[in-house]
């Protein structure tokens, strides 16, 4: 039993245990009261079924044949019943339990991200998260995305990302990001809107479909907008173009490839860095990863840093290397009090 219904093997069980009393019971029946097939099968089933006998059978031998069928029917009958209430039991209790689990587990979330939207775009996002070990929390209102979500075991909240009631309960208020992908502009734009209203300082990466949609999601205050048309044909004009520059920067970003990794840390101002160059840190031959683009607190980014490059507070760096060498760099930028 799974808490959904009878499994195959216990129907399988049951129909036969009920088969194999009425057969039982009416060749019985026959033999020892020299009765028709059907009046021997009409005595098994209403003895069975504890509907009552349709007269007291004559004989011992045919009495306890009916206090056999008797008590067969009672167990037979009792174990449906229980089956049943077992199968009402885990889908009500159950399913309250899990959500009970499900809401606490997000209350407990901080610096997570929130996919708003699960569809095509939204899912393909939470496999990259998921893949990169991020935590992540999943609000839609669609049974099809919902349904998607328990399959991957995903955190969720059946609601839109249109109801400031919704976005508490994902955790909004403790996110670090939101990633907006509705298939709808509109509703991109009021969640934008609505986020930024409440926390202006979060990351807000919104999908747009097209250049027009991408200028007025980033009126409304969004980080970045993916425009996912446009981002397919420029790709696909540059794996012309550019072939294997274009798998290579594909297959760095993809989380399919842990061999070599990218990743951000921002310089904070507890962690030493600050202050130091590049060169200063040892960062090559202390963690074997390499700097490869700073982005400074103005926004600009600076691509090939060399070893004279000066880290300040707030910058940015890209690492790249392996696992174990981003793990190491991002041991080396991080707090003291941590260390």
């Amino acid at each position: 039993m799974d808490g959904h219904g009878f499994t195959r093997r216990e129907v399988g069980i049951l129909a036969g245990g009920v088969a194999v009393l009425f057969l039982a019971g009416t060749f019985g029946f026959m033999s020892l009261l020299d009765e028709s097939w059907h009046a021997a099968l009409y005595r098994t089933v209403v003895t069975a079924s504890l509907t009552g006998l349709d007269s007291t059978p004559r004989g011992l031998g045919a009495e306890l044949l009916t206090v056999a069928i008797v008590l067969s029917g009672v167990a037979i009958f009792g174990y449906f019943a229980a089956q049943i209430f077992d199968s009402i039991a885990h889908s009500v209790l159950g399913g309250a339990w899990r959500d009970k689990k499900r809401r606490k587990m997000i209350d407990q979330l901080r610096d997570h991200i929130i996919v708003c939207g699960y569809g095509r775009v939204g899912r393909r996002a939470g496999d990259e998260l998921r893949a990169a070990g991020v935590r992540y929390v999943v609000l839609d209102f669609s049974e099809e995305a919902l349904e998607h979500a328990r399959e991957q075991d995903d955190l969720f909240v059946e609601g839109t990302g249109s109801e400031d009631d919704d976005l508490v309960r994902a955790g909004i208020d403790r996110a670090r990001g939101i990633i907006v992908a509705s298939d709808d502009d509109g509703d991109n734009l009021y969640i934008t809107l609505s986020v930024k209203a409440r926390r202006p300082g979060i990351t807000v990466i919104a999908r747009g479909s097209n250049e027009e949609a991408e200028r007025k999601l980033k009126l409304a205050g969004a980080d970045r907008v993916v425009t996912p048309y446009t981002t397919a044909g420029r790709v696909m004009a540059q794996l012309m173009i550019r072939p294997q520059v274009t798998s290579f920067v594909n297959a760095m970003t993809s989380s399919k490839t842990p061999d070599l990794n990218l990743e951000e840390i921002e310089v904070t101002s507890t962690c030493g860095a600050v202050g130091h160059t590049i060169g200063d840190l040892g960062v090559a031959s202390r963690t074997g990863a390499n700097i490869v683009a700073v982005r400074r607190q103005s926004g600009a980014l600076e691509m090939r840093p060399t070893k004279d490059t000066r880290l300040e507070e707030s910058d940015v760096i890209v690492g790249l290397g392996s696992t174990d060498e981003i793990r190491k760099l991002e041991e080396l930028f991080e707090p003291q009090e941590q260390r």
